[in-house]
């Protein structure tokens, strides 16, 4: 693969490509891949040029087993239009492929070009001569096309189009569709009636009919290209399944508020809430202060998960491809947490007496009931999962009002228990009372926040890289010094202790956001991949699926508790291995720890934004079946089971 550009780029338009050299045999795919394989995907950038849409050459039908496909057997460019704006003109490409025989690889990788910009451009004769002979392969507008489209009609399973030519020559063009999730790839049958020519096309099973459709016509070595052709006798298009969940609003809405509750008991949540039993326990809280606790505390809770929602709402609103539980997606806030999670575990095991200064922030002050409220929302979130992908996920789709009551429910039911406790002191009463069991207590739950800490740090390295690892550690030990100096200082020494600690903190912030900025998302394989899994790729799952291969996807990601139990529980186990490899399962593992849109983007076509999600495509099937998130082993089994029955049958 190689760039096909000038050597010198003129002060005007001008077409470069990405030309493949592809091995006898083998082929890639046109923008319509057909029954099978994928169109390549091309991440296109540039600050000193504008940048036009891909052109394609009209392609060819390649016949593999029962299958069509629509593509390019031997070498190719995909080209495009550039206009320089500055020099040097440097382009950079992220790509994405498959080449396929009957197996088919894919592929991934990156490049970059950069070159002077003079008054006219200059060109190696090869290379422009190959640059021309696919672009007089692009097709042209439909305006100057020999060919008229007469119409265009649906009956019953099929798509009629019936094209003549404005001088009535006799001779017949190939045609090709547009719109692959609407007509197969296979030749149409063709039949003439003077010098009209009728082309009937197959309808994909389950395909709703939009309105219009559009089709290249290729002859010889020419091709015009049709857009938005009216569809006679066209049914309304179907719903999409997004349109609306299928559970009624309500229903949703009680799921929320259970979901929530039961987070109170999730290793990411109990450490936060047991400060604020301790600050109940310890007896002696007037009720109206305690009553201001709980709803303090209650209203930090439902304003983040308000904040958080809307948040989400808006970026996707403005086409951004994110999910629940972005705020662990970014390295900093992770770092954060760490050094939060760090000074409380050191207050509960006795390190440093933080005393009422610790407490005004997350303990037994007012304000620290808000703070606490947040914080417990911030670590909560991963933790939704198990409870809440479905109504997380149709939170998305729904209205904005809609959506937003689901997130208070959410909201709802992590205050509850804790806010109940403070309104009845009947059920207060019911907890121990205080004693010296307390202290005891108190230095024994600093291990979950310790372990936490250590969750965070692997989080943080999972996001930048091993150099996270050091970074944090380099934060805590910066802490732990400097809480050290406090109490063998005086006034200035203190001083001095806590400045150069908070500028530790602030390097350590905007390093770990440079580091994440700096390793960006993979497009290679990478090593972390465990053996017999493969990274996200939907070129080749779908390859995958057309060989016929079952196909499970694990939705995971670093800071998800229950997406690492699971694996440790079931996916990664010898035994699931053997299950796997047995029946010759493609097993992909879609990492959605550092943002990555194009999970984001399978996620939200599963109707789902947050994980752990599992999807399981049976041989020969391209509609998944979702397994539940909180995993068995049986479950799995039950997957083979189910289709050895279907076999026999």
């Amino acid at each position: 693969m190689r760039w096909l550009a000038p050597e010198q780029f003129g002060q005007g338009r001008d077409t470069v490509g990405l030309y493949f050299d592809v091995d006898p045999g083998w082929h890639v795919y046109w923008r319509n891949a057909g029954d099978s394989g994928a169109a390549p995907k091309f991440d296109r950038s540039s600050a000193s040029a504008e940048i036009s849409e891909i052109l394609w050459p009209f392609p060819v039908r390649l016949p593999i087993e029962h299958l069509t496909n629509l593509g390019y057997e031997g070498n190719v460019a995909y080209l495009f239009d550039v206009v320089p704006t500055s020099a040097p003109l440097k382009l950079h490409v992220n790509l994405e492929w498959l080449v396929c025989q009957v197996d088919c690889i894919p592929g991934f990788g990156t490049m970059s070009l950069e070159r002077p910009v003079g008054d006219t451009a200059r060109w190696s004769p090869q290379d422009l001569a190959v640059r021309d002979r696919f672009l007089s392969q692009v097709p042209k507008n439909s305006a100057g096309s020999p060919w008229l489209v007469d119409t265009l009609q649906r009956d019953s399973d099929q798509l009629r189009l019936t094209l003549r030519h404005h001088s009535g020559e006799y001779f017949t063009p190939h045609v090709f569709p547009l719109d692959g999730a609407l007509l197969v790839a296979s030749a149409p049958d063709v039949q003439r009636d003077g010098e009209r020519i009728t082309y009937s096309f197959a309808l994909v099973p389950g395909a709703s009919v939009p309105d219009s459709t559009g089709f290249v016509v290729a002859a010889a070595s020419e091709a015009w290209q049709f857009d938005d052709i009216p569809i006679d006798g066209a049914s309304p298009r179907n719903p999409s399944p997004k349109s609306a969940p299928a559970q009624p609003l309500w229903l949703l809405i009680l799921a929320a508020i259970a979901g929530g509750s039961i987070l109170n008991l999730m290793p990411c949540v109990f450490p936060v809430l047991s400060i604020k039993l301790f600050g109940l326990m310890g007896g002696g809280m007037p009720a109206p202060e305690r009553i201001k606790t709980g709803l303090l505390y209650s209203a930090g809770v439902l304003v983040t998960f308000a904040l958080l929602g809307g948040l989400l709402l808006a970026l996707r609103a403005g086409g951004a491809a994110i999910g629940w539980g972005f705020q662990l997606q970014s390295a900093p806030v992770v770092l954060a947490l760490i050094l939060l999670f760090w000074l409380m575990a050191l207050s509960f095991s006795g390190v440093y007496e933080f005393g009422h200064r610790l407490m005004n922030l997350a303990g037994r002050s007012r304000g620290g009931s808000f703070a606490t409220g947040v914080l417990a929302v911030f670590v909560a979130a991963p933790c939704t999962g198990p409870f809440m992908g479905a109504a997380l996920g149709a939170a998305t789709l729904l209205p904005t009002p809609s959506a937003m009551a689901i997130f208070i429910g959410l909201g709802v039911g992590l205050a509850l228990p804790f806010a109940l406790l403070c309104l009845f002191p009947r059920l207060l009463r019911r907890l121990p009372q205080p004693g010296p069991w307390m202290e005891t207590l108190r230095q024994f739950l600093a291990f979950p926040l310790y372990i936490t800490v250590i969750w965070l740090l692997w989080v943080l390295g999972r996001l930048v890289g091993e150099d996270g690892w050091l970074l944090g550690s380099l934060v805590l030990l910066a802490v732990v010094f400097a809480l050290w100096l406090s109490q063998h200082l005086h006034r200035i020494g203190k001083l001095l202790a806590w400045l150069s600690v908070f500028a530790v903190v602030a390097l350590g912030l905007i390093a770990a956001d440079h580091l994440q900025g700096e390793r960006g998302p993979a497009i290679t394989v990478g090593n972390s991949v465990p053996r017999g899994w493969q990274p996200y790729g939907k070129p080749a799952i779908d390859a995958a699926l057309a060989r016929g291969q079952g196909v499970f996807i694990d939705y995971t990601a670093a800071w998800c508790i229950t997406c690492q139990v699971n694996k440790k529980l079931v996916l990664d186990t010898d035994e699931t291995a053997a299950l796997f490899a047995k029946n010759n399962i493609y097993r992909v593992r879609a990492d959605w720890t550092d943002q990555d849109p194009a999970i984001t983007a399978a996620l939200a076509e599963l109707g789902r934004n947050s994980v752990p999600v599992y999807a399981w495509y049976a041989p020969g099937e391209k509609s998944p079946v979702l397994l539940p998130q909180i995993l068995q082993a049986s479950m799995i089994e039950a997957l083979f089971a189910e289709s050895s029955r279907s076999d026999n049958e």
